[in-house]
């Protein structure tokens, strides 16, 4: 009599095999969608941070005679490739739309904000009234 032996898998076998490596592909796919949004929304503050110097610099400019007249007049003014160093204005790093900011007028305060995608982690009480909820990273004038 001839023993009969079994070569390879079982179709059984190869479902629980396939099934694990779907369960570890679908965690590494979630843990780099969360680093890239993370990286995203550092990218954003540092901008944030980018437009604050640069606004700053323009008020620092129109001010050297006292004349608070130019102040922070308008944004339109202030976002000038003129005071950032990438020659333009920072873009956002997804969307690639501008960022939010506003002006107030002729007086000297201003704001500008970025919505992070990260949920729960803005700031957005910081001077800046005009934007609801926590998910916006907001800065507002230094002087």
């Amino acid at each position: 009599m001839h023993k009969i032996t079994k070569n390879g898998f079982t179709l059984l076998e190869l479902l629980v095999v396939i099934g694990i490596i779907g369960i570890l592909i679908s965690m590494v796919v979630v843990s780099f969608s969360t680093a890239q949004k993370k990286g995203r929304d550092a990218k954003r503050r540092s901008d944030m941070k980018t437009i604050q110097g640069g606004f700053e610099q323009y008020y620092s400019d129109e001010d050297i005679s006292g004349n608070t007249r130019y102040a922070y007049d308008t944004c339109d003014n202030m976002t000038t490739a003129t005071y950032f160093p990438s020659g333009s204005r920072p873009v956002d790093p997804k969307n690639s739309g501008s960022y939010v900011y506003t002006c107030t007028g002729t007086a000297t305060t201003y704001c500008t904000c970025a919505l992070l995608e990260a949920t729960g982690t803005g700031n957005s009480g910081a001077g800046c009234a005009y934007v609801a909820g926590g998910d916006y990273y907001c800065l507002s004038n230094l002087q």
